[in-house]
């Protein structure tokens, strides 16, 4: 696979075109040649890798959410679910293929699982429109947190969106109202809910599968109301610049943990998740568990309490 290097990964990226010089060199001047000097830049590749991703700011966090090579929803599924069956169809206009779900088992416990699809590939991409989830994805999920609830089964949700889809037909066929709804049986769900923003967590496109019992966030996810890039082009007709928007809209994990707006951060592998996908597929896993161990003995009234508390008391620390 082709590796992408983004702007401050340059350094890392320049050491890594040497490793590869170097390793062709050797198979021509004889096995373990340059053995010592691959093994030195290797060193330091990953000395600059991991003091990289140890300060890196805003915008910085905005590129890592949005690489392309982190793991995606079906990777999540793969790894961490057992016996996936997926659930298609709103039951009313079509199948959206930006919010997947369905039925599974995560380590051994049934549950059903939600997120968004972003698709690898160009195919990909448009199949599942970029992660841009239109109404029909949201009426699907709410779909399947009912089933959740007549049968009793935890709800896992993966987010990763830069938005809900805006086009025409989007509109048309009620996409607030979707967002609305599914973010209201979220809220009232009478089982545990454990939401994760592995990526992107952009709007209410997010917000709208994430109002879990517990949020938790990658460490160099986002969550935030308006891309950076909208945020520049509407709040300051295009003025200032994206970086400087992502800065001053305190979206990453770090930000939001202070202001309780969610739970837990889950620690990426050094360079990123997309540097490293099973251990931080296996990072989240075990973040999940530990979140649906703590909630497995409440009911439902406790189940919706929290989540009401939850949620009321971000309003109220911002009138403090």
């Amino acid at each position: 696979m082709v590796a992408h290097y983004l702007d401050f990964e340059r350094p890392i990226a320049d050491l890594e075109a040497k490793i590869e010089e170097l390793d062709k060199l050797s198979e021509t001047a004889g096995a373990g040649s340059f053995e010592a000097e691959i093994e030195a830049l290797r060193a330091r590749a990953q000395d600059l890798r991991r003091e990289a991703y140890s300060n890196l700011d805003a915008w910085q966090k905005v590129q890592v959410a949005r690489h392309p090579d982190r793991p995606h929803f079906v990777d999540y599924c793969e790894a961490l679910i057992d016996d996936f069956v997926e659930l298609r169809g709103d039951r009313k206009f079509a199948d959206d293929q930006a919010i997947m779900g369905g039925l599974g088992r995560f380590r051994g416990q049934p549950v059903v699982v939600i997120g968004n699809e972003k698709g690898r590939d160009t195919v990909g991409r448009v199949k599942h429109n970029f992660g841009y989830a239109r109404p029909e994805g949201y009426r699907k999920a709410i779909r399947l947190m009912e089933m959740a609830e007549q049968f009793n089964l935890p709800v896992i949700s993966l987010v990763d969106t830069a938005a809900a889809y805006p086009g025409v037909g989007s509109e048309e066929r009620g996409v607030a109202e979707a967002i609305a709804r599914a973010t209201e049986k979220s809220l009232l769900l009478k089982t545990p809910m454990v939401a994760v923003v592995t990526g992107e967590g952009g709007s209410g496109g997010a917000l709208g599968i994430a109002c879990g019992n517990r949020v938790l966030m990658l460490e160099h996810a986002i969550y935030t109301v308006i891309p950076p890039e909208g945020a520049n082009s509407i709040l300051w007709r295009g003025s200032r610049t994206a970086e400087e928007a992502a800065k001053a809209l305190k979206i990453t994990a770090q930000d939001l943990l202070k202001f309780n707006i969610i739970d837990r951060i889950v620690d990426e592998p050094p360079g990123g998740a997309h540097s490293d996908p099973e251990a931080a597929i296996k990072a989240v896993g075990d973040a999940v568990e530990q979140e649906m161990t703590s909630l497995g003995n409440m009911g439902p009234v406790e189940l919706q309490a929290q989540r009401s508390e939850r949620f009321y008391a971000i309003g109220r620390s911002g009138l403090q």
